[in-house]
């Protein structure tokens, strides 16, 4: 069983405030699998850093707006 990753996400909210963009809609825009979105938004998958990125580019936030590590908030 995988482990969990300790990226922390807030995925879900920024597409819910995109016009509720759905997770098809974010992964043809990055070029991805809608499958791949849902574990990272789960937190079960790490994303790469240039997907990282892509994501955050999609919703014109930065990095640290999209991903946290750790246990910190």
């Amino acid at each position: 069983m995988a482990k969990p990753t300790r990226i922390r996400n807030c995925i879900r909210q920024l597409r819910f405030h995109a016009d509720e963009m759905t997770q098809a809609e974010l992964a043809a825009r990055i070029g991805v699998t809608r499958q791949t979105v849902n574990a990272i938004e789960q937190g079960k998958y790490s994303p790469s850093l240039e997907t990282a990125f892509q994501i955050a580019g999609v919703f014109g936030v930065g990095l640290e707006e999209v991903f946290q590590y750790g246990d910190a908030g």
